[in-house]
């Protein structure tokens, strides 16, 4: 498999072509998070490019089209920004097992990981928090891993209120070693990654009605508003982050996901809190 296709990622404005993202920068849904400035490169190793795309549902009728292998989630319009796009029936065999007896009456939060928690490079980073190995056509390739500020606080508390649930449209063999140095603590009951993705309109989607779960239980947190298009009322929208060592995103979202953990339902909460 070519290195594009490995990890789905969002480029650094500040950084060269050395570094390791493809082209394009992901944007957030709601007020919430800061606008985002928009970048596009011609660099595409190790990661999927940006492609334009409606945010309509196919023809019934439409061939199934095999995904290329350079492919990134790009961000919404505006004016798309609330629109709920018409998904297919929840499959038979979902993607989570049963809820655990630790997990029973809990809220599941399916939480991204580059940009959301952390940012990769192939270029070298004298502070990386970990350098992970990676095989591409038979050569391995360093991954340097830089960690958001704050996030072994925001998992910690997100383990102890939520079943927790990585969800990544990059390919396990870069993010499964990633979690591993990542989450110490074992809060991801589950990991699911770009095979568990549905390929729509060139963008890998997170269908969370296929997860086996509540819908009114289910919270994503992620930088792309196209990873959850099909559910953006179930959505907490964070900045895309690359290197800002003051970012105190994750840490400010840990009273939000406090008060939500008592609600009944997700849905009355993160609607005020997209149209603050």
């Amino acid at each position: 498999m070519d290195g594009p296709a490995i990890i789905t990622q969002v480029t650094n404005p500040k950084e060269d072509e050395g570094r390791l993202p493809g082209a394009g920068e992901k944007a957030s849904q709601c007020n919430v998070s800061l606008k985002k400035q928009r970048s596009r490169s011609i660099l595409s190793s190790f990661f999927c490019c940006f492609r334009d795309y409606n945010v309509e549902a196919p023809p019934p009728s439409s061939p199934s089209v095999r995904p290329p292998l350079v492919e990134e989630n790009g961000g919404l319009q505006k004016g798309d920004q609330r629109q709920v796009i018409p998904i297919p029936s929840p499959p038979a065999k979902y993607l989570l097992p049963e809820v655990t007896v630790l997990d029973y009456g809990k809220k599941c939060v399916v939480i991204d990981l580059d940009e959301t928690l952390v940012h990769s490079s192939f270029k070298p980073i004298s502070n990386a928090d970990f350098i992970v190995p990676v095989e591409i056509d038979g050569t391995i390739h360093q991954v340097y891993v830089l960690k958001r500020p704050h996030v072994d606080e925001f998992l910690q508390r997100m383990g102890q209120l939520f079943e927790c649930v990585l969800f990544t449209a990059s390919l396990a063999k870069y993010a499964d070693p990633v979690a591993d140095l990542l989450d110490r603590w074992g809060v991801f009951r589950a990991r699911l990654f770009r095979e568990s993705c549905v390929f729509h309109r060139g963008n890998y989607v997170k269908d969370l009605s296929r997860l086996g779960r509540e819908l009114s239980k289910v919270i994503i947190v992620d930088n792309s508003p196209a990873s959850y298009i099909f559910h953006p009322e179930n959505a907490v929208p964070v900045q895309s982050w690359f290197d800002d060592m003051t970012d105190t995103e994750l840490l400010d979202l840990i009273p939000f996901f406090e008060g939500l953990s008592r609600e009944d339902d997700v849905y009355s909460m993160l609607h005020r809190l997209c149209n603050r």
